[in-house]
């Protein structure tokens, strides 16, 4: 790994912690709700997130330049690249690790498909993209995300697929690697371990109330996952994005429960 690469993975993983939250509004091709919820108005929803403080933030390279300059210097950037859908109706990369590079940016992100008639297409875009970042020293980010084909085309996140999953991301030389979490903590704890670079753990894992969210927070953390990115969970519809970043910051960053992080980051939004 280059010094380069170093530096910038230091940026991104930059709390004492050595791990990371980062928000993503990269939602875009594959998720029709976008123009629905919080990222209807992205400038305004990008303030919000920013002015709440996580370690990093990921968006496509288009909506950095437009909306990014304000924020420079204040939270690392993550790049994303990939653009799919689950159904391969979608497959495409946004952008170049050349114009990542011009933008200041600290990672790219390369979100893929796994299984199905176009795996590995899939790993070739992120196959190149590693062997590209590596020139520029710009460490790659892989979003990987399994599928089913055994009726309509879904994302699915069972221990076998997100194994693989993670096993892919090492085999194309990612800097790091982002799943789902299986829901199962043994089998997630066993894969981290025997993965050579740091996983990160995507969504948030839906859940009912914030609360759960919080709880399988802190079960992933416990099997080893060094952070998450979240989305629909801190600009979604009626959250409020400095509160739910605050309190994840609080399990994440500081090992507080889940109880303790939602009445803390409360009173200090009552402070505030």
């Amino acid at each position: 790994m280059s010094l380069g690469t170093n530096i910038r993975l230091a940026r991104v993983f930059s709390h004492p912690s050595q791990r990371l939250f980062s928000v993503a509004v990269d939602h875009f091709v594959g998720y029709p709700g976008t123009m629905t919820h919080g990222l209807r108005d992205l400038p305004k929803t990008l303030a919000a997130v920013v002015r709440a403080g996580p370690d990093a933030v990921t968006m496509t390279e288009g909506a950095a330049k437009n909306c990014w300059a304000p924020y420079a210097g204040k939270v690392a950037l993550i790049i994303q690249m990939g653009c799919f859908t689950p159904d391969d109706r979608v497959l495409e990369v946004l952008g170049s690790v050349p114009g990542v590079v011009r933008l200041g940016a600290d990672a790219v992100a390369m979100a893929i498909g796994v299984r199905g008639p176009r795996e590995g297409e899939y790993l070739r875009l992120l196959s190149n993209t590693v062997t590209e970042a590596e020139r520029y020293g710009m460490p790659v980010i892989a979003h990987i995300y399994a599928r089913s084909y055994e009726a309509e085309p879904v994302i699915v996140s069972d221990v076998e697929s997100i194994a693989w999953a993670v096993r892919c991301g090492i085999e194309c030389g990612a800097d790091v690697i982002k799943v789902i979490y299986p829901g199962d903590p043994s089998a997630f704890r066993e894969i981290v371990e025997s993965c050579p670079v740091p996983v990160v753990v995507a969504g948030g894992p839906r859940t009912e109330t914030f609360m759960e969210a919080l709880e399988q927070v802190r079960v992933v953390l416990s099997c080893g996952a060094s952070g998450l990115t979240v989305g629909r969970n801190v600009w979604g519809p009626n959250v409020d994005a400095r509160t739910a970043v605050s309190a994840y910051k609080h399990v994440v960053h500081d090992g507080l429960s889940p109880k303790e992080a939602i009445e803390l980051s409360e009173d200090e939004a009552t402070i505030s």
